[in-house]
């Protein structure tokens, strides 16, 4: 089973500000939902809560510390994140793929991060205000695995879909 991330930075590797995205960028989300549709997401609390729903046609599996939390109906509340792997791992069997997805946050990230076999980035090449970050994935430990430049047609913003993955 493969663990991936996929996730969304600019050029200084903000991926958050006041617990929203800090872009509207159409073709990232379009990557977003073909990348994830199908298969188990992964997400923290906040990030639950700053998209409202359930995302379709995937088990949600929300992470959080907070007993007696209540998600989104469609949604699974995991007490931490290696119950929410198990989860998504068991669902992943069930539906017949091979990888479970962590969406975020930045938190989620960081503990997802070193048990990652695969992250999904959306390079923006473009600077904005945001109050959270991605760590760096750590130079030896990760290979590219493809990439390709695109740049969005509604905002104009230049993009570098890169697929990474860790070095055995």
């Amino acid at each position: 089973m493969i663990l991936s991330l996929i996730v969304a930075y600019d050029r200084n590797r903000v991926i958050g500000h006041g617990g929203s995205l800090p872009w509207e960028i159409p073709t990232d989300m379009q990557y977003f939902r073909e990348k994830t549709r199908g298969k188990p997401v992964i997400m923290g609390r906040k990030t639950h809560e700053s998209i409202g729903r359930a995302l379709p046609k995937r088990l949600n599996i929300v992470v959080t510390r907070q007993a007696g939390y209540v998600a989104a109906n469609e949604c699974v509340v995991a007490g931490s994140l290696i119950e929410a792997i198990a989860l998504g791992k068991k669902q992943a069997e069930q539906d017949g793929v091979s990888e479970v997805m962590v969406i975020g946050g930045g938190e989620l990230y960081r503990q997802a991060l070193p048990s990652a076999d695969r992250v999904y980035a959306t390079e923006i090449d473009a600077e904005f205000l945001g109050d959270t970050t991605l760590p760096e994935l750590g130079g030896d430990e990760w290979e590219v695995a493809s990439q390709n430049k695109v740049q969005d047609e509604t905002s104009g913003v230049g993009l570098n879909f890169v697929v990474y993955e860790r070095r055995n």
